[in-house]
């Protein structure tokens, strides 16, 4: 019979474990598991010793185990001992391992440590008459799975679905082995719940190995939930611990009806007055927002115009005040939920005033005129004349009448607490009375000279309006050179000729009587003379002449000079010429000048006051 290596060496063992068996025991010692992350370096020990450590054998075997993925049987990757170390061939460790030993134990290292060897490790001692003993360890490999990714649903969820509803899913990618996700709300776990929280699983296992698993929440979502985020956790084993990561937080659109809703005025803002445009808004709490139906609380039943959320009024007036409503339309018709506001349209009616238009007084009565103006508001009146205030409050009172109380009055009423709101009434007030002069003095005296013309001036007022004549005595020779009238008021003006002391009279007069103004005029002769010129005034003419003279002689004496220097006019005598000097007085000036025909230039000569005297003469 023939044996193979393999097969001796069994038998080998077995009868020198038989010699042996009285001697001594071998035990082994080895961790029940070992954790390593994917791609490092895993070491598995195992120690062994023998219960008589006296009679310990000098040969020992030591070989390598491994479960083998798909059946329970075991695969041998190694064996060796004190005189050489044998890795198996064609088994998925070849080129991977690597077995160290020494007095306490051997020690198997696996490099690049892949998901699949995840199994159990034997490590079998033979100490030939010792025995053979075995330990196992299990072998646990970790990959941390990618970070969670969380995907809410992108449509509203209702809180009227009666059932939960899709809220987010969250999904891990690549993870070994398989991690677990969990809920929360708001930082709070959410526990699956009957009728109220659902989380589906789905775990896929990649051709990779690793795992990816899919979480689903399901929800009952309520009013409340439009303010929570929800978030999803992963956690996983890792060597030694467990750890987790955490998603990002994501908000959900809740839909739920409207609950509350509030009504007010957009636009003016302010108090509104008649003409203005009103526009109300209605805002309820619901989402998505509901569109709403607005009415008045005196027509419930009668809805009126509007854009989805906004009434506009325009132009508004005083029969528009009163209650307005707006109900939402994703309520029920039964719920009683609505908004209201009161809105009150201001009006300021035109002014009435008393006495109406215009109204005649008599010089000397008194009057009392009214301004009113019907307004919802509190109104203020002010009076004025020529654009002065002559009173305020809704009564003016005129008392003592004169021709100054004559004019148009008006009336302005505002509303202090809405200056839009304004009007304005008049009256115009007419004085009935005899004629009056105007100016202080009704008697005038002048003096002019005879021959002047001289203007005189009368001027009336009164209602009706007064006529004015002249009466004149004293002179034939007078006109009226103006005449013009207004309503209250007649100007006169005649331009009258002094031949002698004149009397002249302006008589204003209507039906309500006369008024007369005196004007004397005395006559004034005027003075003759044969003289050119008065003594005073002889003596300015004398001054003047002589003034004028030097100024001449100044000048042609500059001109004679000039020429002189320029050698136009000769120093020798080139002619005939004679002068005559006379004895004159220091008033006379006496030039005398001879020229021969033959030449014509001339030679002026001048003697001022004579010749030359003495101090004693002068």
């Amino acid at each position: 019979m023939a044996f193979t290596h393999g097969a001796f060496l069994p038998l080998f063992l077995h009868l020198c474990l038989l010699s042996w068996s009285a001697r001594a025991k071998v035990t082994v010692t080895m961790d029940e598991s070992v954790e390593v992350y994917l791609g490092d370096s895993a070491q598995i020990p195992c120690q062994y010793s023998f219960t008589d450590a006296n009679n310990e054998p000098s040969f020992v075997m030591i070989q390598w185990f491994v479960r083998r993925a798909r059946n329970s049987s075991r695969m041998r990757i190694f064996y060796g001992d004190g005189s050489q170390q044998i890795v198996d061939n064609n088994t998925d460790y070849t080129g991977r391992i690597q077995v160290t030993s020494d007095q306490q134990g051997t020690r198997l290292t696996i490099q690049k440590v892949q998901l699949s060897d995840e199994r159990e490790f034997f490590c079998q001692v033979n100490g030939l008459a010792a025995g053979t003993a075995e330990g196992k360890t299990h072998l646990r490999v970790f990959a941390p799975p990618q970070a969670p990714v969380i995907e809410g649903v992108s449509t509203g969820i209702s809180v009227t679905n009666e059932i939960p509803s899709k809220v987010a899913s969250c999904e891990v990618q690549n993870g070994f082995p398989k991690p677990n996700i969990t809920w929360y709300r708001n930082g709070m776990p959410l526990i699956s719940t009957p009728g109220y929280v659902n989380v589906l699983i789905l775990v896929t296992r990649e051709p990779s190995a690793f795992f990816s698993v899919q979480s689903t929440l399901e929800y009952k979502v309520i009013k409340e939930d439009k303010d929570a985020y929800f978030s999803c956790e992963v956690s996983f084993y890792v060597p030694g611990a467990v750890r987790t990561v955490e998603s990002s937080a994501i908000n959900i659109t809740v839909h739920y009806p409207t609950t509350m809703v509030e009504l007010w005025k957009e636009s003016p803002q302010g108090l509104v007055k008649e003409g203005d445009t009103v526009e109300l808004r209605c805002q309820g709490d619901g989402n998505p927002p509901s569109p709403f139906i607005f009415s008045r609380e005196q027509e419930l039943d009668v809805d009126l115009e509007s854009s989805s959320d906004v009434l506009v009024l325009s132009p508004v007036s005083r029969k528009d005040s009163g209650i307005y409503q707006c109900r939402p339309l994703d309520t029920d018709t039964h719920t009683d939920v609505k908004g209201e506001m009161q809105l009150t349209v201001h009006y300021l009616d035109p002014a009435v005033v008393v006495p109406k238009d215009s109204e005649v007084m008599l010089k000397g009565e008194d009057l009392t005129a009214t301004c009113n103006a019907l307004s919802s508001l509190k109104t203020s009146t002010v009076w004025y004349k020529n654009g002065k205030q002559v009173g305020k409050g809704n009564t003016l009172h005129l008392q003592d009448a004169t021709y100054e109380t004559k004019g148009e009055y008006i009336c302005e009423v505002t509303v202090p607490s809405l200056p839009a709101l304004h009007t304005s009434g008049s009256v115009h007030i007419i004085v009935q009375g005899a004629p009056q002069l105007v100016g202080a003095d009704q008697e005038v005296h002048l003096e002019e000279a005879t021959g002047r013309m001289v203007n005189l001036s009368c001027e009336a007022e009164g209602y009706p309006l007064p006529t004015i004549s002249w009466s004149i005595i004293g002179s034939q020779d007078w006109h009226e050179v103006v005449s013009k009238a207004n309503e209250h008021i007649i100007h006169s003006v005649v331009s009258v000729k002094v031949t002698s002391d004149i009397s002249a009279q302006c008589n204003a007069s209507s039906d309500m009587g006369t008024e007369v103004k005196t004007f004397s005029i005395k006559a004034i002769p005027r003075v003759t003379t044969t003289a050119p010129f008065s003594p005073a005034e002889g003596s300015g003419v004398i001054i003047v002449v002589i003034i004028l003279c030097l100024l001449l002689l100044a000048i042609l004496g500059s001109v004679l000079y000039f020429l002189h220097k320029k050698g136009k006019i000769p120093c020798g005598r080139s002619g005939k010429q004679e002068i005559t000097k006379e004895k004159t007085t220091k008033d006379d000036i006496v030039v005398e000048m001879k020229t021969n025909t033959k030449n014509e230039e001339a030679v002026l000569l001048k003697a001022v006051n004579g010749d030359k005297k003495g101090p004693n003469d002068q």
